[in-house]
């Protein structure tokens, strides 16, 4: 939903401005590792209760996500492999982060950070098969994005709240998890319509070269 309304002010901005720069001396896969590691010291940092540079960590991780595809793309280096790393990387911190805000406190957390993990599961799953079954419309991208209610934009905000306001967590989890049940649910409902209407539409022509 940000990413809809915001990304491309934000990628004009913030984005492509660095990668312009830093295109002739940084790979892709450069930058997709340092997102991957920074995403990573989330679970030290907020187990030592350093909030602030957990949450600087785990904002330099996202930006880096946004800064490597640009850079793939100004270089002519988009390939699958980047894709697949760059996907993976993204599901490793998006664990991670929930694993970090766990281990803060297993017993009274434990529950809900297992709802919140279940809801990403099959929101990633409903993404994955939206990359699968509409990848004629990759746009710029590797990979077919498919919008949502809850992006990674909108996960970064709540990790952030439930960092800083740690009294409201599992409300905070709860909250999260029913929109990302939503959005998974949306996307699927969403591609069994397409689905069907893509069914639909070769039955169609097969009907007509019957009839011919």
């Amino acid at each position: 939903m940000i990413e809809a309304k915001f990304g491309s002010y934000y990628r004009k901005w913030l984005v492509n401005p660095v990668a312009n720069r830093i295109a002739r001396f940084c790979r892709a896969e450069m930058i997709t590792a340092i997102a991957f590691l920074s995403g990573l010291l989330v679970i030290p940092l907020l187990y030592v209760d350093i909030k602030i540079l957990a949450t600087a960590m785990l904002l330099l991780s996202g930006y880096c996500d946004s800064l490597d595809g640009t850079v793939a793309r100004l270089t002519h280096s988009v390939s699958r492999k980047g894709a697949i790393l760059d996907i993976a990387a993204d599901r490793i911190v998006e664990f991670a982060t929930v694993l970090a805000l766990l281990l803060i406190d297993v017993p009274n957390r434990g529950l809900t950070a297992t709802i919140m993990l279940g809801s990403i599961f099959l929101c990633v799953t409903s993404f994955l098969l939206a990359g699968i079954y509409c990848s004629n419309n990759k746009r710029d991208k590797g990979f077919y994005y498919s919008p949502g209610l809850i992006e990674r934009p909108e996960a970064f905000i709540f990790f952030i709240l439930m960092i800083w306001l740690p009294y409201y967590f599992n409300a905070l989890a709860l909250i999260f998890s029913l929109l990302t049940f939503y959005t998974a649910g949306n996307r699927i409902n969403q591609l069994v319509r397409f689905c069907e209407k893509e069914a639909n539409e070769v039955k169609k022509v097969k009907e007509v070269k019957k009839r011919s």
